[in-house]
């Protein structure tokens, strides 16, 4: 037996948050050049990547088995993603949740998408941490 949403959406409510989410992201002077330097400009680049985090968040939030990758480490392991760039990646993302979806249903995404949102910015603060030089006791 399947279990229940984590939170009461469709796919394809999940698919149209994610594409009016990085259209967003692509404008903004913040961490739009950030994306766009590891995703260019390509159009099939950008549907590919969308598809990929869409599979993430219907895992996540509809218990899907679509998603196959390591978000932790594809983050840590970009150098110019710095950790202040996930307040506005989420400021971001709870607009677009607010604009797309009813209220309800976008304040218990955006509750997930906040404790994903620590999680990868820790990882993001540790790897800085550690790429540092060392530290001679």
């Amino acid at each position: 037996m399947p279990l229940p949403p984590r939170i009461p959406l469709r796919r394809a409510q999940i698919e149209q948050v994610v594409t009016a989410f990085y259209a967003r992201v692509r404008r903004d002077p913040v961490i739009g050049p950030v994306f766009l330097e590891r995703l260019s400009d390509d159009a099939g680049v950008w549907r590919s990547h969308e598809a990929k985090i869409a599979d993430f968040w219907a895992n996540a939030i509809l218990h899907e088995r679509s998603y196959n990758g390591n978000p932790m480490m594809v983050h840590s392991g970009i150098s110019t993603i710095k950790p202040q760039m996930f307040a506005r990646w989420l400021d971001l993302f709870d607009d677009t949740l607010a604009q797309e979806l009813p209220d309800g249903i976008a304040a218990q995404w955006s509750a997930l998408a906040h404790r994903i949102g620590r999680g990868l910015r820790m990882g993001v603060e540790m790897n800085t941490a550690n790429s540092g030089p060392p530290i001679l006791s």
